[in-house]
Order: C-alpha cells, then structure tokens, then sequence
C-alpha cells in the first residue's frame, strides 16, 4: 500500500471507521459547515459529540451516521427542522433507515441550487417560528 492509499482525497491520513472525528473532518466529509453542525447540535437533542478540553468536539460513527440521517431529510427530502424533529422524537420515520457508514466518504456531491433553497426555507421557518413565539411573550 502508498502513502496514497493511507490518505483520503484532503491529504489527511485515513482514519478507521470507529474512529472519533473532529467537527473539521465531520464538515468537510459531509459538505456541510461547521456552523449548520453546531447549529444542528442544539436543535437535535440525539446529536451528543464527546467534548473535550477547551469545548473541541469529537464526533462518534453513529453521530456522524445521525448527521447523515439528518442532512438528507433536510437537503434531499425537504423536511423542515421541526418535521426531522418530529420524526426523531417519535421514531415515525418512514424512509429508509440511518445512512449506513462508509467512511470516508469520497467527494461529496456539488451542492445544488435546489439544496441550498431548502435550507433557507427551513432557516427561515425557525425563524418565523421564533418571532411567532416572541410576539406571545411579549403580549
């Protein structure tokens, strides 16, 4: 084996795939920024990385499988982060089951203009929702 075979497409050594992995390599193997996975974090109860020292989180295979399950229900699928909520929570998903892990994952798919409109309507639901909720409290 090469040290190109020791190595995914990034340069990075490969890791097993019951390996923990940080929230950089997380992002990069599922094309989704850093930000949307911390933001995911406090929207999704089940997503739970190990944190370390100093907050640097380290994600498992089955939050990473959890992340897939959830990037797909809302980039592919078209819920809404209330609906990938729902089905979480009462376990009522009818789709196919958690993403299986294959790591690594190989070049991510080019993010479409399709993708990117789902996640601003589901952005800007929550924000609806949100300002639906101040109101009440402040009447």
């Amino acid at each position: 084996m090469s040290d190109a075979d020791d190595a995914d497409e990034k340069g990075r050594p490969r890791k097993a795939p019951t390996a923990f992995r940080t929230i950089s390599e997380v992002a990069d193997d599922l094309n989704i920024p850093q930000h949307v996975l911390r933001f995911w974090e406090s929207k999704f109860p089940q997503l739970k990385p190990l944190k370390r020292g100093g907050g640097r989180r380290y994600y498992r295979p089955e939050d990473i499988a959890l992340l897939k399950r959830v990037g797909d229900l809302l980039y592919n699928q078209g819920y809404t982060i209330k609906g990938v909520q729902r089905l979480l929570r009462d376990g009522t998903d009818e789709g196919p089951g958690p993403v299986a892990l294959e790591l690594p994952l190989g070049d991510p798919p080019p993010a479409t203009e399709a993708s990117e409109a789902l996640a601003l309507k589901a952005a800007l639901t929550e924000l609806e929702d949100i300002a639906r909720a101040l109101h009440r409290l402040a009447a």
